[in-house]
């Protein structure tokens, strides 16, 4: 079956270079049982390129099923994709095959597998070395003979190096790797496109037809698509739908395509950092650092004071700031008060200060003994800056977790485990 046959049993609209070599790939490994790693933006098509290598493979009579990953929760992708025993879960009251067990003898097509738990990555790592797996909750291993079709929106190597996925599995799904280019780099195919969908939809709806004004073809293929060949479609049906002119120029198209951002080359989705993220061992490092700044800022004004001498203007400007600091450190004592109505600043009475120092002297090695003096658990430095969050937001937990960086459910945790509440 050659290019364009494949073209027209699958519906596929273009003639741009880059979609013919996609095309040609599919159709040179469809009668292999090699592994393919599909990658493109969304709306690109690759469910499409899926089903043209199942059904151009000796498994075209075997069943073919459509997994999106990123739409199972993370609790239930296990049981959903290798099946569970009865009792394995609070909810399981039966047996239940999964996607591997359903379609084996056929092909398996795992949309969106950047975002599978890492946890799953590893048992679907074992299907595709070995063809085994184990049910949720069971401890009989079974076999399979799936195919699997992967796909991607999200740069998977850049993932590897984050630790979001698994190297091993990255370099045995991407044995042969297949790109579909975005609409943007298909620039002659995009009016095709229009054309075709605006007709369907006419007969669809039984409305006019749609003819676009030479300036609204510039606009039209010159618009970066951030949303692919399924934006495009969505367009064309809405104005089959709701223009009254079917004479369509760029004023009108123009109402119907969103204003181009900065940044409107529709760069894959990568997914961010979930505040779930943070461990424990985050928070404890934003105490320490905090911790180190403050002790740095102090050393700073007492070095400027001893540099620049003391008098009322550098005293009233300074002198908050070192007590607000040194009382976070050692509460207990307060490091500068001013006598009276004069301007000489003392020093409050401290065992570590020589008893023979001028008092308008202040020394770094008593900041260094105070220092060293002061309690180092970690665990009472994240009580306290909880406390300090929890006054600060006046008891909001959740504006206290956003200053922390923790997510509220992980603050909820550490209030209840230090006895906070």
């Amino acid at each position: 079956m050659d290019i364009q046959d494949i073209k027209n049993r699958f519906g596929i609209i273009g003639n741009s270079p880059l979609l013919n070599r996609a095309i040609d790939i599919a159709r040179q490994v469809a009668p292999t049982d090699i592994s393919v790693l599909i990658q493109g933006e969304s709306g690109s098509g690759k469910e499409v390129f899926s089903q043209i290598i199942h059904h151009l493979s000796a498994r075209k009579h075997g069943p073919f099923i459509a997994v999106n990953c990123g739409a199972i929760p993370e609790g239930t992708i296990d049981s959903e994709l290798f099946g569970h025993e009865k009792g394995a879960f609070t909810g399981a009251h039966e047996s239940r095959k999964g996607y591997f067990e359903v379609v084996d003898g056929g092909t398996i097509f795992l949309d969106e597998v950047g975002e599978m738990p890492l946890s799953t990555q590893a048992r679907l790592l074992r299907i595709l070395e070995t063809g085994e797996y184990i049910r949720v909750g069971s401890s009989k291993v079974q076999k399979t003979n799936v195919r699997v079709v992967a796909a991607t929106n999200v740069d998977v190597y850049e993932a590897v190096q984050r630790g979001k996925f698994r190297e091993d599995l990255y370099y045995r799904l991407n044995t042969v790797p297949l790109r579909i280019p975005p609409l943007r780099e298909r620039k002659e195919d995009i009016y095709l496109l229009f054309r075709k969908f605006v007709v369907d939809f006419s007969d669809k709806y039984r409305t006019p037809g749609v003819q676009l004004t030479p300036d609204a073809q510039e606009l039209l293929i010159n618009y970066s698509w951030p949303g692919n060949v399924r934006q495009l479609k969505n367009v064309a049906e809405q104005i089959a739908i709701l223009e009254k002119e079917r004479t369509i120029d760029a004023a009108i198209l123009s109402r119907y395509i969103p204003a181009e951002q900065p940044t409107s080359t529709l760069p894959m989705f990568v997914k961010e950092q979930s505040k779930e993220d943070f461990s424990e061992r985050d928070i404890l490092y934003k105490v320490l650092f905090d911790m180190k700044k403050d002790m740095v800022e102090l050393k700073k004004l007492v070095v400027e004071l001893i540099q620049n001498g003391v008098n009322a203007a550098s005293f009233d400007h300074n002198a908050k700031y070192i007590n607000q600091l040194y009382n976070e450190v050692n509460p207990s004592n307060q490091l500068y008060s001013r006598e009276g109505s004069g301007v000489t600043p003392t020093i409050i009475h401290n065992p570590a200060v020589n008893s023979t120092t001028p008092s308008n002297y202040v020394s770094l090695d008593t900041l260094d003994a105070e220092e060293v003096e002061e309690s180092l658990s970690l665990v009472e430095k994240e009580s306290d800056l909880i406390k300090k969050a929890l006054k600060k937001h006046k008891g909001k937990r959740k504006a206290a977790a956003q200053e922390l960086g923790i997510s509220e459910r992980t603050l909820y945790r550490k209030i209840k485990d230090l006895n906070l509440d």
